[in-house]
């Protein structure tokens, strides 16, 4: 019987390192996507600073080069929790479920989040494409491009942000 309860505590530890490695390959756990991946300070060409408040990103639009390193500074000016995520409609639409569930259990409130819920929860809401941020917040993303323009934004995804408009365009330079 104890080879028995090994072999059980093995595949347990087997399981639980093959779940953790899949979570780690969403989009901010240092996966490359179509649109990006995580970048490398010494890499960054350029810092911008974005400016947050209620439904609006300042800038709205912002142009970039193919395969361009930035560092965004993004400032929370608002009175609301507010997210900057880097990435397209369908990501946005795929975490939706994710921001409403984190509402829905009390880990983000209007103007405050509760890490220790998140914590707890296993839904530290820590991807590099994305900082999720309370009023009054600083924090930065560094970004890498892809080497080929494609479709690429910013988005709040509290639930009803984007939908009422909180949303940024990134455009491509000609040429790039």
């Amino acid at each position: 019987m104890p080879k028995l309860k090994s072999l059980t505590v093995c595949l347990s530890v087997g399981a639980i390192a093959v779940s953790a490695t899949a979570a780690l390959a969403d989009v901010g756990h240092g996966k490359k996507t179509k649109f990006g991946e995580p970048g490398v300070e010494h890499h960054v060409s350029r810092t911008i600073e974005v400016r947050m408040g209620e439904m609006y990103f300042e800038p709205s639009a912002i142009d970039v080069k193919a395969g361009e390193t930035i560092r965004f500074v993004v400032i929370n000016e608002g009175d609301a929790v507010h997210e900057f995520n880097i990435g397209t409609e369908e990501n946005w639409v795929a975490h939706l479920g994710e921001m409403e569930k984190m509402i829905d259990q009390g880990m983000i409130d209007f103007d405050r989040i509760d890490h220790e819920k998140m914590r707890s929860m296993g839904m530290m809401h820590e991807d590099a494409n994305a900082v999720l941020m309370e009023p009054g917040e600083s924090r930065e993303i560094i970004w890498q491009f892809p080497e080929r323009a494609t479709e690429v934004g910013v988005a709040c995804n509290v639930p009803g942000h984007r939908e009422s408009g909180m949303v940024g365009t990134i455009e491509f330079q000609v040429g790039s």
